[in-house]
């Protein structure tokens, strides 16, 4: 019997649908799953389930299953991130051979995928991170993959990993290769902190129109599937109109049933922490991640609301869903320069070469943060690749002009109003922080200074050169 192309090592959600999409493809497919005691026996389930009928092997050992492969042997991991990773490779380890490659698709930190390359190049055996976006529906039709790690493991996965990815709007496929070492799961990492903004940035111009405007959810999902167009065009807009239109057995909208508290999984945290780090400034992921993490202490909030609520007076319909369009198109970009900085930074920190218009042209199909400003974004890298900021390229000026009346107006709106608007207010922050030339950063150094000596460089002086003051008697050079 020939030997598969792939094999897939897990079969949740994300690891099933993968399997289905490389048949799809043509391409033989062996899968394997370790069946802990009182667990459910997803090989079987899959077997007689969805890859019933199809030429899909399933293997309850996992020596049959490495022994099923074309050398190279080709393994994707679709296990969940962290120990059971380990686990795994120590498990397959043993049954490799020199230049056989495993591809981690969990949502891996990258200090581990680095480790991890470090640990299996000793043993000869090559290392790919990747990260997967798309969710269920991605991993069966079509994902975004951005792989990184062992340069030589990619030729002999490429043609694989790029069949599976879906199209690229620009053509082509969304998936590329991102870099050495963990440039990959870092990639991944960015963009689920820019996943977590925009989804702020979207649930607070619900709540605007909700609690500011009294607006019904009728015509909140009317305004929703208005903006999904032009430059706003994108998957999370998309969902958000059907969840505005899904009703319960009932007739009532799933939507109000929903407990008004946020999970995560740590990657949005992990850019905000990775951020802080490099020192690089991303306060609307920050705040995105914040509001989240505020989300989960519901019985305080509530208790909160009790003694602390501030009730607004006046006129409700203050401010227009034009306005609130042009807030969320204003924060929607500085959520894409946020995680490209961040790229940017680490890049050169890394030394990782990391292809910026391939990450956009990666991004604009398949994954969660798909949308129609990723093209223009790809265009700015390939015109500039050393583009300091995404929010000076060209393309992007009279977009970020047109909408200041309208973005300042909502933020403003919901100070006022007592509707918190923590995402709207630090994409406005960061754009007004950027766009200043002269900050109050003098005062601070100067506390500094008075404090704690630390000295200070002057305006009048070469760069370089340091004072010191004696704040309560005198001045030293």
């Amino acid at each position: 019997m020939k030997k598969a192309d792939i094999g897939i090592y897990g079969l949740g959600v994300m690891g099933r649908n993968l399997a289905l999409n490389f048949n799809d493809h043509e391409f033989g497919v062996s899968v394997y799953n370790r069946n802990l005691p009182g667990e459910e026996d997803l090989i079987a389930a899959f077997s007689s389930g969805e890859a019933a009928g199809t030429p899909i092997r399933t293997f309850n050992e996992v020596e049959s299953f490495v022994a099923s492969l074309e050398r190279p042997r080709k393994i994707l991991l679709m296990v969940k991130a962290g120990p059971p990773v380990d686990a795994v490779i120590d498990q397959l380890t043993p049954l490799l051979d020199e230049e056989d490659i495993l591809i981690d698709g969990g949502n891996t930190h990258y200090s581990d995928t680095n480790r991890r390359l470090e640990t299996l190049s000793q043993r000869h055996l090559r290392y790919i991170g990747m990260g997967v976006s798309g969710g269920e529906e991605g991993a069966r039709h079509g994902p975004s993959l951005m792989p990184g790690g062992n340069a030589e493991a990619w030729p002999p996965v490429q043609p694989l990993l790029e069949s599976i990815a879906a199209p690229s709007p620009e053509g082509g496929s969304c998936c590329a290769w991102m870099g050495p070492q963990s440039a990959g799961h870092f990639v991944k990492m960015v963009h689920n902190g820019i996943e977590y903004a925009i989804m702020q940035l979207i649930a607070e111009c619900y709540q605007l129109m909700r609690n500011g405007l009294n607006m019904e959810n009728q015509a909140i999902a009317h305004t929703f599937e208005s903006w999904d167009s032009g430059l706003l065009n994108s998957y999370l807009l998309e969902i958000t109109t059907r969840i505005f239109n899904t009703e319960d057995e009932s007739g009532s909208l799933v939507l109000d049933h929903i407990l008004d508290r946020a999970g995560q999984k740590g990657t949005g945290r992990w850019t905000a922490l990775t951020a802080l780090e490099l020192g690089v400034p991303l306060p609307l992921i920050t705040e995105s991640v914040f509001a989240r993490s505020i989300s989960s202490f519901k019985d305080l909030r509530r208790q909160a609301s009790d003694t602390l609520r501030f009730e607004a007076g006046g006129e409700p319909n203050a401010i227009s869903t034009t306005s609130l369009r042009e807030a969320l198109l204003g924060g929607q970009l500085v959520a894409f320069a946020e995680g490209f900085w961040l790229l940017k930074t680490a890049n050169e920190e890394f030394d990782w070469d990391i292809p910026f218009s391939e990450v956009a042209r990666t991004w604009s199909g398949g994954c969660i943060i798909r949308s129609a400003l990723l093209q223009p974004i790809a265009t700015s890298f390939r015109e500039n690749p050393d583009l300091p900021h995404l929010l000076l390229a060209p393309a992007f000026r009279e977009i970020l002009n047109a909408v200041q009346g309208g973005w300042r107006s909502t933020a403003r709106f919901g100070v006022e109003r007592g509707i918190p608007v923590p995402a709207t207010t630090a994409a406005l922050s960061h754009y007004d922080n950027l766009s200043t030339k002269r900050l109050p950063a003098n005062l601070i150094q100067a506390q500094r200074d008075y404090f704690g000596a630390h000295r200070y460089e002057r305006l009048d002086r070469p760069g370089g050169t340091f004072f010191h003051t004696d704040w309560t008697g005198g001045h030293k050079g």
